[in-house]
This record gives C-alpha cells, sequence and structure tokens, in this order.
C-alpha cells in the first residue's frame, strides 16, 4: 500500500452512492495473477454471507491506464483508489464480485487478468460464463479492445460510463488524445461492426462533461450501434459532469448509478 501523505485528494473520493451491504463484504486481496512480482495483482470484492463452494458471477473494472503513469501522477495505483474500491463495494452488496487489479501494461495485463480469472474460477468461486466489464473515461477503449478479439469467450455485458470511444478515422482525435493522456488505444482503426451484435451494452453520457470533444465519442458510437441494432442501453445523464459517480453529490446521480448496478444484475442472471 502507498503512502496516504503522497496521494492525490481524488484517489480519497468515493462512490456518492452507497447501498446497504459496503461494509459487510469480504475482501481477498493482492492475488497474483502474473509473475508473482507484486506488479500484477488483483483484489476481489465479495457479497456479504456468501455460501463456500458457491459461483458467483463478477464484474472486471478495467484498467487503461498505466499503473507506473498513473502512480506518478496520484500516488497511489488504480485499484486503491477510494473511487474503485467503492465501486466494487457496491458491486459486491448487489450480489456480485467485484475484481479491480493492478497492472504494467494495459493490454497484455488485462488478457493475463481474463485468463487467469476463466482458468481459476473455481478457486476464486466466480462463474466464468458471468463476467461482465465495467470501464469509465480513458479506460473504456481498453475495455472495447479486449471485446473485439474475436477468439475471446463473450462476456455477460459491459457497462461504459463517460467514455472516450471509437475513432475509426481519427476524424475526433482519439489516438491523439491517448498519446497525451497516456491511455491504451487498441481499437484504433476498428468500429463498432467489430463489437459481439449480442453483447448487452450499457452508456453513460455525462451531459455536463466539459472533456473535448469526449461526448463527440460518445453521440457517434451511439448513432453506429443503433444502426446496427445493438443490444444498447444508454442512460443520458444531462446535467453531470465528468466523474459524476465521484463529484456530483445529488439523488439524479445516485439514481443513475442504482439503474446502472441494475444493469449489471439483469445481465448476470
Amino acid at each position: 500500500m502507498t503512502d496516504e501523505k503522497k496521494r492525490h485528494e481524488i484517489t480519497f473520493t468515493k462512490a456518492v452512492h452507497e447501498i446497504p451491504g459496503m461494509d459487510a463484504v469480504t475482501i481477498r486481496r493482492d492475488i497474483s495473477y502474473g509473475a508473482g512480482d507484486g506488479l500484477r495483482t488483483m483484489d476481489l470484492y465479495y457479497p456479504p454471507h456468501v455460501n463456500e463452494g458457491m459461483s458467483q458471477p463478477a464484474v472486471l473494472f478495467v484498467a487503461g491506464f498505466p499503473d507506473p503513469g498513473f502512480e506518478r501522477f496520484a500516488g497511489c495505483k488504480l485499484k486503491e483508489t477510494a473511487g474503485y474500491a467503492s465501486w466494487a463495494q457496491l458491486v459486491a452488496a448487489s450480489g456480485l464480485v467485484g475484481i479491480t487489479y493492478s497492472h504494467q501494461e494495459p493490454v497484455p495485463d488485462l488478457d493475463r487478468v481474463v485468463a487467469y480469472l476463466r482458468q481459476n474460477s473455481t478457486t476464486l468461486g466466480i462463474d466464468a460464463r458471468r463476467i461482465s466489464l465495467w470501464a469509465c473515461s480513458g479506460n473504456v477503449p481498453t475495455a472495447l479492445g479486449l471485446l473485439m478479439q474475436k477468439t475471446e469467450v463473450p462476456f455477460r455485458s459491459v457497462l461504459l460510463s463517460y467514455g472516450i470511444m471509437l475513432d475509426p478515422d481519427d476524424s475526433i482525435g482519439v489516438a491523439k488524445a491517448a498519446s497525451q493522456l497516456g491511455f491504451a488505444n487498441p481499437c484504433a482503426g476498428k468500429s463498432v461492426d467489430d463489437l459481439p451484435k449480442e453483447l448487452p451494452l450499457m452508456i453513460v453520457r455525462a451531459g455536463n462533461d466539459r472533456t473535448p470533444r469526449l461526448n463527440d465519442t460518445i453521440d457517434r458510437f451511439v448513432a453506429a450501434a443503433l444502426a446496427r441494432n445493438l443490444r444498447l442501453t444508454l442512460i443520458n445523464h444531462a446535467s453531470a459532469p465528468h466523474s459524476f459517480d465521484l463529484l456530483d453529490d445529488s439523488e439524479t446521480s445516485r439514481e443513475v448509478i442504482r439503474s446502472m448496478l441494475a444493469f449489471l444484475r439483469v445481465a448476470a442472471a
């Protein structure tokens, strides 16, 4: 664990919504999925009162910013932030296993995480057939890239919140933003046509997001997804800023978070 005195204040910010049972979840920390060097580990948040031997559906929180760079800025790994920890607790208190992880290289390490979860699902107490993805902001392209791997076993659902989306012709500048901000962009040059058609997909749009052209990428993605008739659920939180789930302490934000959790629960059923 990193020194809290050196951490950016945003890393202590929790989700603005709480539900019963969050404080009662069981956490298995720092399970190695890599070379055993301590740089590639995952934390699993289990629902309260899970019977031993039961396999639970899970939600994997995708990370698209390399931990070394994120840690230089924030003073801790992404999985150590209160935002991700509280979201994992929300998921666990909703009856699913929340999974966060540390990494060095977003794309290959995500592949390693998924492979480890599927190969060790029985020991970990998760149902490998019912894993959903959750990603936000600049982490979204890494999640989309994983979904576009044709050899992968399909996921149960994917939830993408206030995220930078696809930019097949670079007209909106996703590739440039990835280079400037440091997030991975494995789906460069690909389109909505590369996504699994039957996958339940939720997009959460923050209508008052000031990130340059971010909502333009969402709007184009949604239009293309509807044209292809994907299984899309869209929430437009009209007044919301970027990271509204952490920064906008309003009843509307809490209602949106409740809808997000409900989507994950229904998809896992």
